[in-house]
């Protein structure tokens, strides 16, 4: 979980990995060919791990 820790610790170091989902709540963070949806809050929430393709379903 490396750049999930990194994010959780300075979200601007993994700005250009970051975007906000499109059609629903939340964020992802690109990692390779797999992509980590998160709730970006006071707490943040992993929701999802999954390769790039099937993740947005």
């Amino acid at each position: 979980m490396g750049k999930v820790d990194a994010y959780a610790a300075d979200p601007a170091s993994q700005a250009n990995n970051v975007k906000a989902l499109k059609g629903r709540e939340g964020i992802r963070l690109r990692v390779g060919d797999w992509r980590v949806i998160m709730d970006d809050g006071v707490v943040l929430a992993v929701l999802e791990i999954a390769p790039r393709g099937g993740v947005y379903d």
